[in-house]
């Protein structure tokens, strides 16, 4: 970590007194900092856009406004380019192991109903869709262009991508967060918060439970409990399917992620060993799917 990083939150114009910055672990797009300034404590952000991966910044500040409006994220309280300053959140960090919980499932399944509900109401006129069959051949137009060591692999993985989108069909469009790691929820007092909405966008909520239990290693039990709370009802055979073709796709857009990662990101992380972790979960789960 240079002194950069520091200088560059200590010349936020919103701070009116001397600050103490500490660096924070965990962030694998920006890098984040806790602020203390007077008796108040901030989350800073920084991060540019990532056209390789899809992320603007003005969609994710929109994407924070909003969600702070609906009463599931901290309040945005600066932003300048390539920097947003949120109030900090004094909570715990969830863990997969806390989302396999079932009294905390019971917690983020209306916390994803009202990011998917309810945000919209606050969202400017236009933003942005993450239609996670198109972020994969997005991602094939990348590796390919950056001679990627994958790049024999990415025939398959386009012929695989076209299958699970025939297969998820025709769906219904909601505002997703499409990042759901364990690490973006953060409990305090019994509630919780869902955080860093650098992927947000119209999609499927089917993508958004998919996510949450491919990125946290959900059971199958567990699966079907978080469908049957979600939708309200059984788990019919085709609903099983179309969910289980999207939990391919998360991991498989995940394993694609690192890859263009390899390439682009400038943060100190094991991008490969991280390829090579999502492509095994991949594998597995489209067997899985090919026997459903």
């Amino acid at each position: 970590m240079t002194t950069d990083y520091f200088k560059r939150v200590e010349s936020l114009n919103c701070w009116e007194h001397t600050i103490h910055c500490e660096p924070l672990e965990g962030g694998i797009t920006n890098r984040n900092f806790l602020v203390e300034h007077g008796n108040e404590k901030f989350f800073v952000r920084l991060g540019v856009d990532i056209p390789e991966h899809g992320v603007y910044r003005f969609n994710e500040l929109a994407a924070s406004r909003a969600a702070h409006k609906c009463g599931i994220s901290p309040e945005v309280v600066y932003a300048e380019t390539g920097a947003m300053v949120l109030r900090f959140i004094n909570g715990k960090t969830l863990e997969p192991e806390n989302l396999r919980n079932i009294s905390t499932l019971k917690k983020v399944v209306p916390l994803l109903k009202t990011c998917h509900q309810q945000m919209p109401l606050y969202l400017p006129g236009s933003s942005l869709i993450f239609w996670v069959f198109q972020v994969i051949r997005g991602y094939v137009n990348t590796l390919k262009e950056s001679k990627s060591r994958m790049i024999q692999k990415l025939s398959r993985f386009l012929e695989i991508n076209h299958e699970l989108e025939k297969t998820v069909g025709t769906i219904d469009l909601f505002y997703g967060h499409n990042d759901l790691l364990s690490g973006n929820f953060i409990e305090d007092n019994n509630r919780l918060w869902l955080v860093d909405w650098d992927y947000a966008g119209f999609n499927s909520p089917l993508f958004d439970l998919a996510n949450l239990a491919s990125n946290n290693e959900y059971a199958e039990g567990l699966e079907r409990e978080l469908l049957e709370m979600y939708f309200e009802n059984e788990v019919s055979d085709d609903l099983w399917k179309r969910y289980f073709a999207m939990k391919c796709a998360s991991l498989l857009r995940e394993s694609m992620w690192s890859m263009v990662s390899e390439i682009y990101s400038t943060l100190d992380f094991d991008y490969v060993q991280y390829t090579a972790e999502n492509l095994e979960r991949f594998e597995n789960t489209f067997a899985e799917f090919r026997n459903i």
